[in-house]
């Protein structure tokens, strides 16, 4: 039974490379769709601070450039955390603070050449650790994106996880 179900489905896959000549035999177009470039990396024209919590990806900080500017301020302190609630049990929580809000405990990730500085509290330290910010342009679903590592679960809106 097992060497027919290999045989049945390798034949299945030898059918589909006839049927799609761009098809790799042994390659289905699910395993081609998710190892294909989604978006052109962009370049990095600033530092990476050395083991950050949160990567501040090209795009994510060419809007966080923007909003300094619009807000004609010399540095920008982003907040970035977690909080119950959400459809996957946890949600994203990111604003503007200020450097007197910095507390001891708080993880700092301070892009110097950009003067931003990605703050993140201890509790939520734990989830939030190799999380990249990215930035859509999109007319829907566009905004700030998050990819976590630590997620076990997400939802269709990306603003909420699980673990």
């Amino acid at each position: 039974m097992k060497y027919t179900t290999i045989l049945l489905l390798s034949l299945l896959q030898l059918s589909a490379s006839f049927l799609m000549p761009s098809a790799p035999i042994g390659f289905s177009q699910q395993q081609q769709l998710q190892s294909a470039p989604t978006d052109v990396e962009e370049e990095v024209d600033y530092e990476v601070p050395e083991d950050a919590v949160v990567l501040i990806k090209p795009k994510a900080m060419k809007r966080l450039r923007e909003l300094k500017e619009k807000e004609k301020a010399d540095s920008l302190v982003l907040r970035m955390g977690v909080r119950n609630g959400g459809c996957s049990g946890l949600s994203y929580v990111m604003d503007f603070s200020t450097e007197d809000a910095i507390e001891e405990d708080d993880a700092v990730d301070e892009y110097e050449t950009e003067n931003i500085k990605c703050v993140v509290d201890a509790k939520s330290m734990l989830y939030l650790y190799g999380l990249e910010l990215d930035y859509s342009e999109e007319l829907i679903g566009g905004g700030f994106k998050f990819f976590n590592p630590n997620a076990e679960d997400s939802c269709g809106c990306g603003s909420s996880f699980g673990v």
